[in-house]
């Protein structure tokens, strides 16, 4: 096991390159620039005063010099400055992560506990009432866009009911407010956010729970369990969901990007000052180290997730463990 985590491990450099290589060349070759963007509203700024804006952004050198620049930055954990306000993208980044950290993390939690006993349940009770509602459940889920169903919540609990915020992470008298309250508030202003964030996640793990729990059960162990006498209960959790459980170990790896990364559309909507919001402003006003810097992130937390995916594989299922 520790020869096949240090040969992933190592395997994961190269990638890496790749990743920030193609990346570097995607975001430099997109459409306008940071001068562009900077100076497009000023009519009386200067050839010149463009020409010093892209010598002091580095944007005058050759494409590969400014990725090799970029690539000796990085090495040493330096993403640069901000082409906006000139901050270090790792400061900022870093002030953003905690906001984002918390919304995903609680979502990944909401989802798992609601999802996994939906599978379960719609795949033992197979075509009955319960297995066609949360079919139809799961069909919205994917159809349902999430920045409409965003806003459509906006208007029914914000707007119409006035019982939710609908924006922000916290209220504008904050100071003001006790311990309970304080918490209370933080609370009120997570239930939109991590509701429209959990909500299609929750229909499409049901879905991938529920496809491999009837896999599993129509297997020959799975009656040889049941003609020993064993209970229900125990065929089903004991046996059949801890071997349907290496699509769900996927996902969990896969869904290790997403806690840093965040929700662009609905941190947008929300006005949540965590990853995603950064993200689209830094995209919209063409602050290449700042997208470099979440995207490298996002990357590597990709590369990570697939490595304890497969770990995990491992771990539930001991003959991918014996192979390795």
């Amino acid at each position: 096991m520790l020869s096949y985590i240090t040969k992933r491990l190592l395997l994961m450099i190269p990638l890496l390159f790749g990743i920030t290589l193609i990346t570097f060349a995607v975001v430099h070759l997109a459409p306008g620039n940071p001068v562009e963007v900077q100076t497009e509203m000023s009519l009386k700024v200067s050839a010149q005063a463009k020409e010093n804006l892209k010598k002091l952004y580095g944007l005058d050198k050759p494409l590969h010099v400014q990725y090799i620049d970029w690539l000796k930055r990085f090495v040493s954990l330096d993403f640069g400055k901000s082409f906006v306000d000139s901050r270090k993208v790792f400061d900022k980044i870093i002030e953003r992560i905690p906001v984002t950290l918390t919304i995903n993390i609680l979502s990944l939690i909401l989802i798992f506990i609601i999802a996994i006993p939906i599978g379960i349940l719609s795949a033992t009770k197979q075509y009955s009432i319960f297995d066609k509602l949360s079919t139809v459940f799961v069909f919205i889920g994917f159809s349902t866009p999430a920045f409409w169903l965003a806003l459509l919540l906006m208007i029914l609990f914000g707007v119409n009911m006035g019982i939710l915020p609908i924006s922000g992470i916290q209220s504008i008298d904050i100071s003001e407010m006790g311990a309970f309250e304080r918490l209370l508030d933080w609370i009120k202003h997570l239930v939109l956010p991590v509701g429209v964030s959990a909500f299609g996640g929750i229909a499409g793990l049901s879905r991938y729970c529920r496809s491999s729990m009837l896999e599993v059960i129509r297997q020959d162990y799975i009656r040889t369990a049941r003609a020993k006498g064993l209970t229900e209960t125990e065929v089903i959790f004991k046996h059949a969901f801890r071997n349907a459980l290496m699509p769900i170990v996927t996902i969990l790896g896969l869904s290790v990007p997403g806690l840093i990364g965040g929700g662009v559309i609905f941190e947008t909507i929300f006005a949540i000052p965590g990853m995603g919001q950064l993200f689209y402003s830094s995209t919209m006003s063409r602050d290449y180290p700042t997208i470099m810097g979440i995207l490298v992130i996002g990357a590597v937390l990709t590369l990570f997730g697939n490595l304890i995916a497969d770990i995990s594989y491992a771990l539930v299922d001991p003959r991918v463990r014996n192979r390795k």
